[in-house]
């Protein structure tokens, strides 16, 4: 955020009117704010960022996990349970924006949609999918 403040790349961010889509960090960075070095974010979604607190499993979560999508475009044609790519320690909680979820411990957001803005917690690029049909805005 920092960075994006300095460069008043902020501002640029949340005056796009273009679809925009974070990835891991840039999803996180698009909610309200993260307990990680207690950062204030961009608030383009009503949601907090919190870090995993398991004592049983590995954090960082990394490595592939199965998503549970709703029907939205962002996910048209990929199929409920689909496995993708995550490296993280911290999640976005379930919220009204929430268009998919995955669980490590708690349930979380893996995909955030709002206007034209979008935010995946997941590494689209590592998804086993034919390309053209992945995040394919409608």
């Amino acid at each position: 955020m920092h960075y994006l403040k300095e460069r008043n790349l902020d501002q640029v961010i949340r005056a796009a009117r273009q679809p925009l889509l974070g990835i891991c960090l840039g999803m996180q960075l698009l909610c309200n704010h993260s307990e990680e070095n207690d950062t204030q974010c961009l608030g383009l979604f009503d949601v907090q960022v919190k870090r995993f607190t398991s004592t049983t499993l590995k954090i960082p979560q990394i490595g592939w996990n199965n998503t549970r999508v709703k029907h939205h475009p962002l996910f048209k044609g990929v199929a409920d349970n689909s496995y993708c790519y995550f490296v993280h320690s911290y999640y976005a909680e379930l919220n009204n924006d929430t268009i998919a979820t995955a669980n490590y411990e708690v349930d979380f957001s893996c995909a955030l949609a709002k206007d034209n803005f979008y935010g995946v917690q997941f590494h689209p690029e590592k998804v086993r999918m034919p390309a053209n049909r992945f995040l394919k805005i409608s």
